[in-house]
């Protein structure tokens, strides 16, 4: 069956385009030239919509400064409104990996935006007599200024759901610490036990790390939210009105319920891509942080009879095609490979912004993919390890109260009765006999047994206040 086209111009001359297609000649070309990932952008809703906000806000200030007529304006403003509602998202086909720094996705949702505005007017496709993709929807913007704006918007978008998943995230860590309030376990260093702790206390670090997190991911947004929409083509304005930059980001601010401001010098926020560093540099240090937790689950669960078996991971499915019963950590696995790509990207995002020249930095096309895909990695397996592992690990009490008992790590809380070389002697006898350490002092005659039952006390060894005295009937 041969496809019905339509014939559309550009300065390089003519291509036939699908009839049926939203976009135009410029998309061709950008699906010809730019098949690299195999990926698109309309798989990236958040950009979509965020180029579609642009597009709205952008109409709207030309509207209020009488440089487009009512007529075109209302359809175009119509046209955003379903596209930031999910509609057409199937007309932004051409990959996230493209040269032009953006332009070809701007040129994109030109095209998409005007062809469905041709429609609500009653017009066929490709009628850009009537309402252009450059003149009239491209109106006072350069993509210069609408693929950095809408890629910031975005990636605010896709922070929120980040900062949302590791808040359900946290709240599994901080339950978990409840409930391990009181199982007593040897610390480590450097792999070697260490003193004791309790497991409540170690899940609710991982609490507090991730929270941590969460503050400077909103200080990210902050950062993001300050764009150069109104500079157009290197920052001074030119072909825009004075007052469509302040008039657009107040638009663009009503339209997504983001602060949206102008940069204070347009032309310096054309071309810096500082803010993106610092936000990737955040995201690199969630995903070490988690990458680091679950490093920890992994070696705590490890066995299920020959490794530490400080703890139990839910199983998920079965680990092995050669040996059965084997059940392997793989919720952890599949966090720590996604730390790994958030790490690897961090480094792409700050090679792209280095690799600016002048007035403008080429390559933020790389830049707002490896930022999207980041965060909507990072944010699946937040919720991920949440849902299919945390919320189900439960403790082996005895045998973690068993190494306590059985390690010379206790003996650190007797160093300051005793000194530093009779708590040493101790250790080393207590690993050549594998006797009690509690034993030990007293046998020795350096302390009496009551003194080393309170200094050894489960409590007092995890740093935590006496318990409340049992109350009498």
């Amino acid at each position: 069956m041969t496809t019905e086209t339509r014939t559309e111009n550009d300065s390089l001359g003519t291509l036939e385009v699908p009839r049926a297609a939203y976009w135009g000649i410029h998309t061709a070309r950008a699906l010809d030239n730019f098949a690299i990932s195999g990926d698109s952008i309309g798989r990236y809703p958040a950009l979509i919509a965020s180029l579609a906000a642009v597009k709205q806000a952008a109409c709207h200030a030309n509207r209020d400064l009488g440089l487009l007529d009512a007529r075109r304006a209302e359809a175009i403003e119509a046209a955003c409104a379903e596209i930031r509602g999910g509609a057409l998202h199937d007309q932004f086909p051409i990959d996230p990996i493209q040269g032009g720094a953006g332009t070809s996705t701007n040129m994109n949702a030109n095209e998409v935006i005007a062809n469905r505005a041709l429609e609500l007017l009653g017009l066929e496709r490709g009628t850009y007599s009537e309402l252009d993709p450059l003149d009239h929807v491209n109106l006072g913007q350069s993509t210069n200024d609408v693929y950095p704006t809408a890629v910031r918007l975005a990636v605010v978008q896709h922070i929120r759901l980040l900062v949302a998943a590791l808040g359900r995230l946290i709240d599994e860590f901080a339950g978990k610490s409840a409930e391990f309030a009181d199982v007593i376990k040897m610390g480590r260093t450097q792999l070697q036990d260490a003193v004791p702790m309790t497991l409540g206390q170690e899940f609710g670090t991982f609490a507090v790390m991730l929270r941590e997190d969460c503050a400077r991911l909103e200080e990210g947004i902050a950062l993001l939210r300050e764009c150069n929409l109104g500079g157009t083509a290197i920052g001074t304005g030119i072909n825009g009105h004075p007052r469509y930059s302040a008039l657009a980001c107040a638009h663009l601010s009503d339209l997504t319920g983001e602060h949206m401001i102008p940069a204070e010098n347009l032309i310096e926020a054309t071309q810096d891509c500082g803010a993106f560093v610092q936000v990737s540099g955040i995201l690199k240090r969630v995903a070490v942080k988690l990458s680091k937790i679950c490093n920890d689950l992994r070696l705590m669960s490890s066995g299920p009879l020959t490794g530490l078996r400080e703890i139990n991971l839910p199983p998920v499915q079965a680990g092995s095609s050669i040996m059965p019963g084997k059940v392997n950590p793989v919720i952890p696995e599949i966090v720590n490979q996604v730390a790994f790509e958030a790490i690897g990207a961090d480094l792409t995002v700050t090679m792209a912004a280095e690799g600016g020249q002048f007035q403008l930095n080429a390559f933020e096309p790389i830049i707002g993919y490896s930022l999207l895909r980041t965060t909507a990695h990072l944010t699946a397996a937040a919720d991920t390890l949440a849902t299919k592992c945390v919320t189900g690990i439960t403790a082996n009490r005895d045998l973690l109260e068993q190494n306590v008992h059985r390690s010379i790590g206790i003996v650190t809380a007797l160093t300051p009765h005793i000194g530093y070389a009779a708590s040493a002697r101790i250790a080393k006898h207590a690993l050549q006999t594998g006797q009690p350490v509690s034993e030990i002092a007293t046998e020795f005659g350096l302390l009496e047994p009551d003194t080393v039952k309170a200094l050894l006390a489960p409590h007092r060894l995890a740093g935590l206040p006496a318990p409340e005295p049992a109350a009498s009937l």
